[in-house]
C-alpha cells in the first residue's frame, strides 16, 4: 500500500510539472523548462523510494550496461549493407517491371486482342 501511494506521489509530481510548464505559460521558457525538469526530478525521487521504483532504476541501469555490450558496425560496414540493400531494391524494382510489362503483354495484347 505505502509502494502505491509513493508511485501515485511520483505520477502526481511529474503532473505538476508539466502543469507548471502551462500554467506559466507568460514566463520565461528557462522557467518554464526548470518547473518541468524539477517536477520529473521531484517524482523521480519519489518514485525511487519504492520497490518498483528500485526494480525500474536497476532495469534501466542494466539495459544501459548492455547497450555498451552491443558491437555498431562501422561506417565501411554500414555503407556496404546500406549499398547491398539498394541493390537489391533496384534489381526487385526491375523485375517487378518486367514481370508487369511482360503479363500485359500476354494478357491485353495476346489473349485478348485489345493492341493500343
Amino acid at each position: 500500500m505505502a509502494d502505491r501511494l509513493k508511485v501515485t506521489i511520483a505520477v502526481l509530481l511529474v503532473i505538476a510539472g508539466v502543469a507548471g510548464f502551462y500554467y506559466l505559460s507568460s514566463s520565461a521558457t528557462v522557467i518554464r523548462i526548470a518547473v518541468v525538469l524539477a517536477g520529473l526530478v521531484a517524482g523521480g525521487a519519489v518514485a525511487s523510494l519504492s520497490e518498483p521504483g528500485r526494480r525500474f532504476f536497476a532495469f534501466s541501469r542494466e539495459s544501459v550496461t548492455e547497450s555498451k555490450k552491443v558491437v555498431w558496425p562501422t561506417r565501411k560496414e554500414s555503407l556496404q549493407t546500406t549499398g547491398a540493400v539498394f541493390a537489391f531494391v533496384v534489381v526487385m524494382a526491375v523485375f517487378l517491371w518486367v514481370s508487369d510489362k511482360s503479363l500485359e503483354y500476354l494478357l491485353y495484347d495476346l489473349i485478348l486482342g485489345w493492341k493500343k
